[in-house]
């Protein structure tokens, strides 16, 4: 029998497949020999037997005992397959997997990433008041630089090649450079200030560029070139052709610098480049990519919403931050969602995680956190290198409501698949039309209420009784319509879509990143798996680029490769 079907055939179903799958499933401790806490837990997934609806029915305060508040945020996990015994099992594998250490080590700049010996200080980035450690100054010297070049470019004393102010900023970078920052700006189209029109740039593929020169002026366009190494492929070939549209167009090689702002490590490469040594900001090695919109990688979105709401984010994801590092572990929020994450993903056979946003300017959310989990958690091995005797991230997907319910809630209502839902939503619209926006927390309320309850056969066969169907004809097609509920999801509530509750939001999610990688025993800030195909990439444009494929290649490779150079030109 399927893993997956412990969620919808009750308790029989759940039994057998968790006795068949124990050692496959539970996360490793000391020489990948479960703990009496990790033992305890499997136990009771294979004693469960119990509905969601049977849950609320059993305690009608329900809702109020699993939710919580923080930094502005409300979390409903009621809709969870979970008592509180679980969570007390579950917070016992947190402190044998010394969580409340682990969360300690990360905020105090210790070197959690074990791989690369460095410490993974994104939360120095959001401080607050002065600051306190060598970091944090750095911070402040960065952030200091970038409300100069906020104020010139808003007050239109940026100028172009020709001596006109600029009006559009294009961002160019790829992964963390472009996720965190695009998608930031989309979230908080409502801060737009006017003066200025920001775009993204990341895709190797020159159409993304082409697409992108057609909306600009090249006399009132800057560039920002986000690369740590200035040598990241798309980055910087990206950056290429920016600077040949420049010159072509007019601008001439000692004009560039006013085109072109650089975010890196490599100051050198950087001014070789056409940059200005003064227009460089800086990365640095503390900060992984996926953590960094809070730092200058984030200068496009302190361009977008101004200086002023740009702090607000960093606020935000701070209040975000200290909540994780003072809040128990049963109140804490990040440590919560990690907790009902790792025991579907554990003990239920859980492979995947959908991530629901039910506002338009959220539709990169899910994108987003998918490099975050996807990328910190999508390891084969633990942080001493053995391999993981478990699975470890989640596929993590979404999209924004209510888009998704005419598409793939299908799926998540009837489909077999176990699929745990975190639904999000705000009590505010930023717009002007309140009756839409009932109709939108309708929406996404309904269809948390519709994963729990579902509807019965007995519900199908009366609906199309109603309906003038024969009962023969209901009996026949009310099977079809059964959707079996009892599905799990979580429901996050912002007041409103503002700087500070999607900084709180996104510090959320991050939080909730870490804990999960404390609790698989693996590095969530390395990410190998993403340099390899680099690697490839660069040996197979050099055989493109000289027309000679090594015969050392698969065939497979070899034929594709000469089919490119082969074609008619």
């Amino acid at each position: 029998m399927d893993p997956l079907t412990m969620t919808f055939s009750g308790a029989q179903a759940a039994e057998k497949t968790a006795k068949a799958s124990t050692q496959l499933t539970m996360a490793p401790d000391n020489n990948n020999n479960p703990s009496p806490s990790a033992v305890a837990l499997q136990q009771h997934a294979e004693q469960w037997n119990r509905t969601l609806s049977e849950l609320f029915t059993q305690d009608s305060q329900r809702s109020q005992t699993y939710s919580l508040e923080a930094a502005s945020l409300y979390l409903d996990y009621s809709k969870n397959h979970l008592t509180q015994d679980t969570i007390d099992k579950l917070l016992q594998l947190a402190h044998d997997r010394q969580l409340p250490t682990a969360i300690e080590a990360l905020l105090n700049g210790e070197k959690v990433n074990n791989t690369e010996q460095r410490p993974a200080l994104h939360s120095a980035l959001r401080f607050q008041g002065q600051p306190k450690t060598p970091e944090e100054e750095a911070v402040a010297e960065s952030l200091a630089r970038m409300e100069e070049i906020v104020d010139q470019l808003h007050r239109g004393k940026w100028t172009g090649y020709n001596g006109d102010a600029i009006t559009d900023i294009v961002n160019i970078g790829i992964g963390g450079s472009d996720l965190g920052p695009r998608m930031m700006c989309d979230a908080l189209a409502a801060y737009h200030q006017a003066e200025l029109k920001v775009h993204f740039v990341a895709n190797i593929d020159a159409a993304d560029m082409g697409d992108i020169f057609k909306q600009l002026n090249p006399a009132t366009t800057l560039f920002i070139v986000a690369s740590k190494s200035f040598g990241t492929l798309e980055t910087l070939e990206n950056a290429k052709a920016a600077r040949t549209w420049l010159i072509e167009n007019g601008c001439r090689m000692e004009m560039l610098q006013q085109h072109f702002i650089a975010i890196s490590a490599n100051v050198e490469k950087a001014v070789a480049f056409g940059m200005s040594s003064k227009n460089i900001l800086p990365m640095w090695d503390w900060v992984g990519g996926r953590y960094s919109l809070w730092s200058a990688i984030g200068l496009p979105i302190a361009l977008a919403i101004g200086m002023q709401q740009f702090n607000a984010l960093r606020a935000g994801a701070h209040a975000m931050d200290d909540h994780f590092a003072t809040a128990p572990l049963d109140q804490n929020m990040p440590v919560l969602l990690a907790l009902i994450q790792y025991w579907y993903s554990q003990h239920w056979g859980a492979q995947t995680q959908a991530v629901l946003p039910y506002s338009h300017h959220m539709h990169y959310f899910p994108q987003f956190l998918q490099q975050l989990d996807m990328e910190s958690l999508g390891k084969r091995v633990d942080k001493s290198g053995q391999p993981l005797p478990h699975k470890s991230g989640s596929i993590v997907w979404g999209a924004e409501g209510s888009n998704g319910q005419h598409s793939f809630h299908q799926l998540l209502h009837q489909g077999n698949h176990l699929v745990p839902v975190d639904f999000i939503a705000t009590l505010r619209s930023g717009y002007s039309n309140p009756h839409q926006h009932q109709h939108l927390f309708a929406c996404c309320i309904s269809q948390s209420q519709a994963l729990l309850q579902g509807k019965s056969h007995t519900q199908a066969v009366d609906e199309l009784l109603a309906k003038g169907a024969s009962q023969e004809e209901a009996e026949r097609l009310a099977e079809h319509q059964v959707i079996p509920g009892n599905r799990p999801s979580n429901t996050l509530i912002l007041e409103e879509l503002t700087p500070f509750s999607m900084g709180a939001l996104t510090a959320l999610y991050e939080h909730k990143v870490y804990s999960l990688s404390v609790l698989l025993g693996i590095n969530a800030f390395d990410q190998w798996g993403v340099e390899l195909g680099k690697q490839l990439g660069g040996e197979i444009f050099k055989a493109l680029e000289s027309g000679d494929v090594p015969d050392s290649w698969d065939s497979s490779t070899q034929a594709l490769a000469q089919r490119f150079l082969n074609q008619e030109t």
